[in-house]
């Protein structure tokens, strides 16, 4: 009954912590909405990870820092405490929270692996300039621009893509991938993809995930002019050219860790 216990108060724990600091992190997020938008693209979506984040990062290092310690140290080996059911369920929901978010971050691996193997059979490996990662160009019918992988990025950039923009355009676009590679954008949204499972998609949780996102684009964007006012027209050239190639009725999924520019 001692571990038992143990285990259910830390999954308890767990979830009681997550989901009141989500609640908390999102009503602050929306107090703080017209202060963020006199922020720079890349300094709002830090401070939206950080929200989004911080509520299972304080759970667990609450859980290992204090509970556990403090379990181990006061708790009687030989107890009559018995779990009641209203603990039960919050520990069975953690569970499964913490089932869905090893699942959901197996899932993306794998999703991740299969494309990445799929793309490189259907690509060349061509050298561009200023470019450090691996660039590939993909035979792909979706006019994609996109950085697969958070620990070991490679770029891959559709043929007609590649075959269309000007050197001008396609620099402006590489700019923009290259600001999510800067900021490591294709790891953050792993790490945000699997502890919202944990949380079992708490509503509010997710609303900080879309703002992030879209601060994140912004980002990219900010990134990319801020090397000129050439480059930024460049950039909105690209994207009007490549929204053209889009196939009628087609959208492009794709897993967490891989940016994708119209993607």
């Amino acid at each position: 009954m001692y571990t038992f216990l143990g285990i259910t108060l830390v999954l308890a724990l767990l979830l009681a912590i997550n989901a009141i600091a989500t609640m908390l992190a999102a009503g602050f997020g929306r107090l703080c909405r017209p202060w963020l938008r006199n922020c720079s693209a890349r300094t709002r979506a830090e401070i939206l990870f950080v929200m989004r984040i911080g509520p299972p990062v304080l759970a667990i290092i609450a859980v290992v820092v204090f509970m556990i310690p403090s379990y181990l140290a006061y708790e009687p080996h030989k107890t009559n405490e018995s779990v009641s059911w209203k603990l039960g369920l919050l520990a069975a929901l953690s569970a499964i929270g913490v089932s869905l978010a090893i699942w959901r971050g197996l899932r993306s691996w794998l999703a991740t692996r299969s494309l990445l193997k799929d793309w490189l059979v259907a690509s060349t490996r061509v050298e561009l300039d200023r470019i450090t990662v691996p660039t590939f160009v993909l035979q792909h019918s979706f006019p994609i621009i996109a950085v697969v992988g958070a620990i070991r990025p490679r770029l891959f950039i559709a043929s007609q893509v590649f075959e269309s923009l000007s050197h001008e355009e396609l620099g402006a676009a590489l700019a923009h991938e290259y600001g999510h590679l800067a900021a490591r954008d294709n790891f953050k949204r792993s790490v945000m993809r699997v502890s919202r499972a944990a949380l079992l998609l708490i509503p509010c949780g997710r609303s900080l995930d879309r703002a992030w996102s879209e601060a994140s684009e912004s980002a990219a964007d900010e990134y990319a002019a801020q090397q000129s006012s050439l480059v930024a027209l460049n950039l909105a050239s690209a994207l009007v050219r490549i929204a053209r190639m889009i196939p009628k009725g087609q959208r492009q999924i794709l897993p967490a860790s891989v940016s994708g520019f119209l993607a």
